[in-house]
């Protein structure tokens, strides 16, 4: 009975020394981990940050964010027209083609009246006109230096203006002829201009002479201006003792020949005759 007495208060004096009853862990507080706010208790609504809106806007929404800015500030504009690079030929014309492609969504299905017709397409029909018109200057010299640049853009761009439509209304043509007037300008300008460098290399080996003949003709010789400068200064080069001869003029059958002539799109005669 006595051993038992004592393992008794053995156990109760480990018990009263345990670290749970030890005053220094009854003093320190147990550390738990502080519960997080919800998440709901702080959000409330905030604009995007910048690189994010940026992100969700295609290119005509930029296009015109980027516009209104510079209407505002035209300090950003004229740093924006200096810095960026020049508009390629192909980057143009696929723009003009976007523009084509309104047209082309206007015109009404099934038939319609040429004055119907005409005001559904007007404002579309406008916009190609004025984008060829205000995009061929950066293709003149002295702003291209190139002169197959500038007509490699006169070609693809007059061929554009064919494809506008022609209305029986002579007071709906005025687009149409304008533009016409306009490119035939342009084609002088270049072709003046080229005709002084290299003894007109690029006019005499490119058969810009054929192209130019093809697309008076299609319009109807509205571009007038344009052969009158072809067959000036491509014929004075060529009767220049120190140039190289001009493409065609020692051949009457040429088309320059005929343009200088003026025989061009006169019956061929065939035969012995």
């Amino acid at each position: 009975m006595a051993s038992r007495k004592r393992k008794a208060d053995e156990d109760s004096d480990e018990m009263s020394v345990s670290p749970l009853s030890s005053p220094a862990a009854s003093a320190r507080q147990l550390s738990r981990p502080s519960k997080k706010a919800r998440a709901g208790n702080d959000m409330s609504g905030r604009p995007l940050p910048l690189h994010r809106l940026l992100e969700t806007l295609d290119s005509t929404q930029l296009r015109t964010v980027l516009q209104k800015i510079c209407e505002r500030h035209p300090d950003i504009g004229r740093d924006v027209v200096t810095g960026a690079p020049r508009p390629s030929v192909s980057s143009v014309l696929q723009v003009l083609g976007e523009y084509q492609e309104k047209l082309r969504a206007a015109v009404p299905f099934g038939q319609s009246s040429s004055d119907y017709t005409y005001f559904r397409v007007k404002q579309p029909l406008a916009a190609l006109v004025d984008a060829i018109s205000e995009f061929t200057p950066q293709f003149l010299p002295p702003v291209e230096q190139q002169a197959n640049i500038s007509l490699q853009y006169l070609d693809a761009a007059t061929k554009v203006i064919h494809e506008l439509p022609d209305w029986e209304t002579q007071q709906y043509r005025h687009h149409k002829d304008n533009a016409y007037d306009e490119i035939s300008g342009a084609w002088a300008l270049v072709i003046t201009e080229a005709a002084k460098k290299g003894g007109g290399f690029v006019l005499h080996t490119g058969g810009w002479d054929q192209r130019l003949a093809k697309h008076n003709q299609q319009s109807g010789g509205k571009l007038e201006q344009a052969i009158n400068a072809m067959a000036t200064e491509v014929g004075w080069v060529g009767n220049n003792q120190n140039g190289p001869p001009a493409s065609g003029m020692s051949d009457p059958n040429s088309i320059l020949s005929q343009l200088m002539n003026g025989t061009y799109g006169s019956p061929v005669r065939v035969g012995p005759w």
